[in-house]
């Protein structure tokens, strides 16, 4: 099953931002719902990021002896659900920390008993950009943190809370090749165009990947 194709958008470790302790962030590439104002414009596009479990696998075995848990996000995990179940079983082989999946859809829509066992946490329903944000770990308060498994339970009560504006939500991650930053985490609402024209008023070139459309 490792050798199934799979879209990926980056693997980052550690992210602090997204889970307990110190996790393996995997972002898959391609998203359908496109939410307005997501900050995550980058990941719609299916057409790139092709290659297989087998090698997102590989890329972070590395890793595995420190890792508390793993987020996995994007893009849109459930528009590949072949690929995510595949994924999901040869983590569980490898690893006993925690899985935390954030998707688009509606929890009730999702094939959930088909990852029965394979998913500690699920944050669901589409980002909107008219909602508070008050939550942890959550773009909007429509989103659901729901825990699957007793594991999950145990290591997301906590942070199913409001959030804490004054301490750090976001990992910056540096990508010595391409020369970007990549700002891992949930933003306070608007953060990044601040940044952006920070950035600029301080005569940089910078952009964000977030979506312009506004409701």
């Amino acid at each position: 099953m490792t050798s199934i194709a799979i879209r990926l958008s980056r693997l980052h470790f550690p992210v602090t931002s997204l889970g307990p302790g110190h996790r393996i962030g995997i972002w898959v590439q391609g998203c359908s719902i496109r939410c307005p104002g997501c900050i995550s414009m980058d990941t719609w596009n299916a057409g790139r990021g092709d290659t297989t479990v087998e090698s997102v696998l590989n890329a972070m075995a590395g890793w595995l002896g420190e890792a508390d848990g793993f987020t996995i996000s994007g893009g849109e995990p459930f528009d590949q659900p072949d690929a995510l179940l595949a994924f999901l079983h040869a983590l569980r082989t490898r690893h006993s920390g925690d899985i935390l999946v954030y998707s688009g859809y509606p929890l009730e829509t999702l094939p959930l008993q088909r990852f029965a066992g394979l998913i500690d946490v699920i944050i669901s329903d589409p980002f909107d950009a008219a909602a508070p944000q008050t939550l942890k770990l959550r773009g909007s308060d429509n989103q659901r943190l729901t825990a699957l498994t007793p594991l999950g339970r145990d290591r997301f009560t906590a942070l199913a809370t409001e959030r804490d504006n004054d301490r750090p939500q976001l990992d910056v991650v540096f990508d010595d090749l391409a020369g970007d930053a990549f700002l891992a985490g949930v933003p306070r609402r608007g953060d990044l165009l601040r940044l952006q024209r920070l950035l600029q008023n301080a005569g940089h070139l910078a952009g964000t990947t977030q979506d312009p459309r506004q409701p």
